[in-house]
C-alpha cells in the first residue's frame, strides 16, 4: 500500500449525453486506511525463501462471512437523485421536527426503512435536487480560498439565481407577458440581467467520517462527489470518476487524524445491441415522422418545370413618370411575347393600366408617383439549342395618358422595352423598377423615353383634345413625321 499512487486531481470534468439521466448508476467506495490495510495489499511472500508470509497477519473473516469491522469499509451503488438518509437525518426526522412537506415524506420513508430491514447504508448518504443543503452550498459556496473573502455583485447574482428548474416548459401557444426584446434597458436593468441562467439539476454525494459510534455529527460531513446536469444533457462530476487512477482521500481534522480513501465508479448499464437498434429504429421512425410533418407544412401542390423549358417571371412596378405638359397621368401597358416558342398560362393577364395620378412638383419638372406594381409569367420551349437560334425576347409597351377636368384623355407619349435577359447585381433607383426571375435573379431599374406621333398642320396639333383616340398604333409613317415627347417613365 505504500506504493499506492493518490488521485491529486480533484477537478470536474464534463461529459454529455442524450440518453435519460435517471439512467444513471455510481459505485461508491469508501475506505479508512489503518494498518490492518497495508497488509492486506502487501505482496505474498516468494516460494524458496526463508521469509514469514504476512498474510499469517491479516485479520481472518469470521465465522458469518463478514469482516471484523464493517465501520471501515463501504460500498453503495447510487442512482440519479436517489435519496439515502444519513445518521443525522434519521436522528432528526424521528423526532417529528417537520417544517414542510418534504420533511413530513422523509419521515414517512424512515419509519418504513425502520420498520423493515433498516438503511442499506451507515456512512454513505446523499443530497438531492430539493434538499436544503442544496440551496445553502449553492449560496454560501466561496470563489476564493481567501478567509476574508468580500463576495463581489456578480458572486452575490449568482448566488440568489435559482438555476434548477428545467422540469418547467411554457405551455405551447401560450402569450408571452414580458417582452423578448428590450430595446432601450436601462442601466439597473443591465445590473440585473447580466447572469447566466441556465437551468440545472445538482446531487451531492456525501459521507459520514465521523468516529465509530459518533456519527451524526455535522461537523463530519465530507463532499464525495458534487453532480450537476444541465437541460442539454451536459453532465458534471467533482471529482471524475476513478477509472484506472488511484482512489482519491480525505485526511479528517481533530484531535484524532485519520485517512479516508474513496473511489467513484460509472456502473450504469450498457445498452444490448438488441435495444441499441430497437433505440436507432426508434430515432429513424421519429426522424420520419418528423419529416412528414414538416412536408405537411410546406405542402407538395409544386408545378414542376417541363424539362428544356425555360420559365420566365417578372415582378415590377410602375414607379412614377415625370416630363410631361399634362396633369392627371395614367399609364396603360402591356406585354407582347414573340409569336414563335413563347406562350403564357390562360390565367394571365399581359396587360394593365394604373391609377390616375396628380403631379407634383419636383424641381423643375412635374413627377406622377404611381408606385403601381404587375407580374408577368410566360414559358419558352424550343428544341434546337444552337447559336443561330437564339429566342426573341418580350416587349414591353406602355403608353401615357393624361385626363382633364371634362374627363376627356389625351395621348401623352408611347414608349417600348425589350425586358432585360440577365439580371443585374446593383440596381440604381430610377423611374421603373422591374424584377425578373428566370434561372437567376435579378432586378433592373429601366427608364422609358416616350414619344407621340404628329401630323403637319393647324388642326392636327389642337387636335389632341378629341374625345377618341385619334393617334394608334396603326398610324402610316407617310401622314407625318414623329414628334419626340419631353415625358418618360
Amino acid at each position: 500500500m505504500a506504493d499506492t499512487v493518490w488521485s491529486t486531481d480533484t477537478g470536474e470534468a464534463v461529459y454529455r449525453s442524450r440518453d435519460p439521466v435517471r439512467n444513471l448508476r455510481l459505485r461508491v467506495h469508501l475506505q479508512r486506511i489503518t494498518s490492518s490495510n497495508y497488509l492486506r495489499y502487501q505482496p505474498a511472500a516468494q516460494p524458496g525463501k526463508d521469509l514469514i508470509d504476512l498474510a499469517t497477519f491479516r485479520p481472518q473473516p469470521t465465522a458469518s462471512g463478514h469482516r471484523p469491522d464493517e465501520d471501515e469499509e463501504e460500498e453503495v451503488v447510487i442512482g440519479w437523485q436517489e435519496k439515502l438518509f444519513s445518521q443525522f437525518e434519521v436522528d432528526l426526522y424521528q423526532e417529528a421536527a417537520c417544517q414542510s412537506p418534504l420533511d413530513h415524506q422523509y419521515r414517512q420513508e424512515i419509519l418504513k426503512l425502520e420498520g423493515s430491514d433498516g438503511r442499506k447504508n451507515r456512512r454513505i448518504f446523499t443530497y438531492t435536487d430539493s434538499d436544503r443543503y442544496t440551496n445553502l452550498e449553492e449560496h454560501c459556496q466561496k470563489m476564493t480560498t481567501a478567509a476574508s473573502e468580500v463576495p463581489s455583485f456578480l458572486v452575490e447574482r449568482m448566488a440568489n439565481v435559482r438555476r434548477r428548474r428545467q422540469d418547467r416548459r411554457g405551455m405551447e401557444g401560450g402569450i408571452l407577458k414580458s417582452r423578448i426584446v428590450t430595446w432601450e434597458p436601462s442601466e439597473e436593468f443591465v445590473r440585473n440581467s447580466h447572469v447566466i441562467n441556465t437551468p440545472l439539476q445538482t446531487m451531492y454525494i456525501m459521507a459520514d467520517l465521523g468516529p465509530y459510534g459518533k456519527l451524526g455529527y455535522k461537523k463530519h460531513e465530507h463532499v464525495l462527489c458534487t453532480l450537476k446536469v444541465d437541460s442539454n444533457g451536459v453532465i458534471t462530476v467533482k471529482p471524475d470518476f476513478t477509472g484506472l487512477k488511484g482512489p482519491y482521500r480525505i485526511e479528517t481534522e481533530g484531535d484524532k487524524q485519520e485517512l479516508w480513501t474513496y473511489t467513484l465508479d460509472n456502473v450504469s448499464s450498457l445498452a444490448q445491441p438488441e435495444e441499441e437498434e430497437r433505440e436507432q429504429r426508434v430515432f429513424k421512425d421519429l426522424y420520419g415522422r418528423h419529416k412528414e410533418y414538416l412536408s405537411s407544412l410546406v405542402g407538395t401542390d409544386f408545378e414542376m418545370t417541363v424539362p428544356g423549358a425555360l420559365r420566365l417571371f417578372v415582378n415590377g412596378e410602375v414607379v412614377s413618370a415625370q416630363g410631361y405638359e399634362s396633369d392627371n397621368l395614367y399609364v396603360h401597358f402591356f406585354l407582347e411575347l414573340p409569336t414563335t416558342n413563347w406562350s403564357s398560362p390562360a390565367f394571365q393577364q399581359l396587360s394593365g393600366v394604373t391609377q390616375t395620378c396628380a403631379t407634383k412638383s419636383l424641381g423643375m419638372d412635374q413627377v406622377a408617383h404611381f408606385s403601381y406594381p404587375f407580374t408577368f409569367e410566360a414559358s419558352f420551349l424550343h428544341e434546337d439549342e444552337s447559336a443561330e437560334a437564339l429566342p426573341a425576347w418580350p416587349v414591353l409597351y406602355c403608353e401615357v395618358l393624361s385626363l382633364d377636368f371634362w374627363q376627356r384623355y389625351r395621348v401623352e407619349g408611347y414608349g417600348a422595352v425589350v425586358l432585360p435577359a440577365t439580371p443585374d447585381v446593383s440596381p440604381p433607383s430610377l423611374e421603373m423598377v422591374g424584377e425578373m426571375t428566370a434561372n437567376r435573379e435579378g432586378s433592373h431599374t429601366l427608364t422609358l423615353s416616350t414619344w407621340r406621333p404628329l401630323e403637319l398642320g393647324t388642326w392636327p396639333s389642337s387636335g389632341g383634345f378629341s374625345l377618341a383616340a385619334r393617334w394608334s398604333w396603326r398610324t402610316s409613317p407617310t401622314c407625318g413625321s414623329q414628334e419626340p415627347s419631353r415625358g418618360s417613365v
